[in-house]
């Protein structure tokens, strides 16, 4: 009986040793299936996919008549996974050495614990074709949008250009890099076992939005001309800068602005900071001569002078306070068209002299100096004007001549416009409307007249004088035969800076218009420090004189 229950016991004894593993195994089975088995599952799938952010298209810049100054490509990126990669000190020389990038920075990434790195934006096919064949990287691709400028320099200024991540860092394209930028998708990517994208085994949560695409009033072949006579001029001339912009002067649409030196968006980082400014909105300078224009319209505005009055211009010599003003040659009677037709500081300081200060100082605001014009760019400088109660002994002999003054080509053209169009302000503008991808405009832009400055009678006095100017005053070399042109020249000494005026180096200006029945354009041309020849009549006009035939001829064949 003793003998029965032991056996018994030993036998209960040895099952339970033979079921308790099973009861083991059977709990890890559970927990490894069931209670871990998301944890388990994403890993696995994290493996073999991950979520992308689809890029955007960004949005185009097209001209005036939709021609395409600023597109986007798709192009291939590789990326790489680290967590699959084995032996990343070898996998990093193959990537570094086949792409010719430095090695410490791929072995960097590598280094790192993601399933996601880029190794190199924006390659070729070829490239993209030939890594695949590398054993053992894990790397993928995807498809980026790329920025492309298809006329390389022309419209730089303007344009500016974007980042590696297709973001506005310039111009146009940082002021309106909300409307082009676009919102990115997102895509569940399927990777083979070499962590290569599979197409077939991608899924798109959700689709990317595509940018906007803006319209510019810009008109591609006078921006050429434009850039092609500044270019040439620059390069003559030896000149240190340049600037030229074409506005219509009647609703404000900027066709072409452009600066050198330049440089070509598509290769940014190769330009010093210094080509890529635009300095028809961002450089101040003193405007001489050019400015006369704004003193003559006040002073026949107030009435303190008629175009007729004869004027004793001291035979070349005046003086002013402690200051002897000179003329670029002496006159003795000018009528007042003829002091501003022959640039007589002596007789456009003894009119200036009759006007109220505070006066005189507030036309020129309401002409648009001291203060930003508001054009739809970045980076745009106010200007320099003085209060009167800030002005000196001289101040009175400096001003109506373009000294003391501080001002941007932009204003400038836009002071002129005013003479063009009847006395009016207008609103300067790069883009006329934005559109979808299809066509449809989205947002459109309408700047109406900001105010009148002066009146009908006093701008066509004014337009009288500055038709003089290029008939037989100093700007003669702007002359079109068949056409009324009027303008001003302007050669300003720059101020040193040790303080006092160069005697070396000059800005050389002319600002005009033509006076037509169709044709409403305003164009000032600026050069820094030209040399030898430094005048504005003399490098400036005939600048003005080959752009404005050469907009003739290209308004009067496309308004057929």
């Amino acid at each position: 009986m003793h003998e029965r229950t032991y056996n018994s016991r030993s036998l209960k004894i040895y099952v339970l040793f033979l079921i308790l593993p099973l009861f083991v195994l059977g709990g890890r089975l559970f927990y490894l299936q069931i209670i871990k088995s998301y944890q388990f599952g994403a890993l696995a799938e994290g493996q073999h996919t991950f979520y992308y952010k689809i890029p955007p298209r960004r949005g185009k810049i097209l001209d005036s008549k939709l021609r395409n100054i600023a597109v986007s490509f798709d192009i291939p990126s590789c990326y790489a996974n680290p967590r699959r990669i084995k032996n990343k000190d070898e996998v990093a020389q193959k990537i570094s050495e086949y792409f010719g990038i430095d090695y410490e920075n791929v072995r960097t990434k590598l280094a790192k614990d993601k399933a996601f790195v880029w190794i190199k934006r924006y390659i070729s096919q070829q490239e993209k074709k030939n890594i695949n064949q590398l054993d053992g990287c894990h790397v993928g691709f995807v498809k980026e949008s790329k920025r492309f400028y298809p006329d390389n320099e022309l419209t730089a200024h303007v344009v500016g250009f974007v980042g590696i991540d297709n973001t506005g860092l310039e111009g146009l394209e940082f002021y309106y890099n909300d409307y082009l930028k676009g919102s990115p998708g997102l895509s569940l990517v399927g990777r083979d076992a070499k962590g290569r994208h599979i197409e077939s085994e991608s899924e798109t949560i959700y689709e990317a939005l595509d940018g906007l695409d803006i319209v510019l009033t810009i008109d591609k072949y006078i921006q050429y001309v434009a850039e092609r006579e500044l270019d040439k001029a620059y390069k003559k001339y030896k000149a240190k800068g340049g600037t030229i912009i074409v506005m219509n002067s009647l609703n404000g649409e900027i066709l072409a602005m452009s600066s050198r030196p330049t440089y070509n968006p598509n290769a940014f980082n190769d330009s010093p900071a210094d080509a890529r400014r635009n300095r028809a909105v961002s450089d101040i300078f003193e405007p001489g001569s050019v400015f006369k224009v704004v003193t003559a319209a006040v002073a026949l505005e107030e009435e303190v002078v008629s175009l007729d009055e004869t004027i004793y211009c001291e035979n070349g010599a005046y003086k002013v306070a402690n200051h002897v003003l000179h003329d670029h040659k002496p006159y003795k009677d000018l009528s007042f068209k003829g002091v501003i037709e022959h640039s007589s500081n002596i007789g456009t300081v003894k009119v200036a002299s009759r006007l109220d200060e505070n006066v005189f100082y507030d036309y020129m605001l309401r002409f648009g100096f001291g203060a930003k014009t508001d054009i739809d760019f970045p980076m745009e400088e106010k200007g320099i004007v003085k209060d009167p109660t800030k002005w000196s002994r001289i101040s009175i002999a400096a001003i109506p001549i373009g000294q003391e003054i501080a001002v941007t080509a932009l204003q400038m053209i836009t002071s002129i416009a005013v003479i063009a169009n009847d006395g009016y302000l207008v609103q300067p503008h790069l883009v006329r409307h934005i559109s979808d991808n299809s066509g449809n405009i989205v947002k459109e832009f309408n700047y109406p007249v900001k105010y009148r400055v002066i009146s009908q009678k006093i701008s066509k006095n004014v337009r009288e004088i500055m038709q003089a100017v290029v008939e037989t005053g100093t700007g003669k070399r702007a002359r079109i035969k068949g056409y009324v042109v009027c303008g001003k020249t302007g050669t300003a000494q720059k101020i040193e800076p040790t303080g006092g005026y160069s005697h070396s180096k000059f800005m050389a200006t002319f600002g005009g218009f033509i006076l037509s029945d169709d044709i409403n354009l305003a164009i000032i041309v600026v050069l820094d420090e030209p040399r030898p020849v430094y005048y504005g009549g003399t490098v400036s006009a005939p600048v003005f004189k080959n752009v404005a035939e050469e907009i003739i001829k290209y308004l009067q064949h496309t308004n057929k």
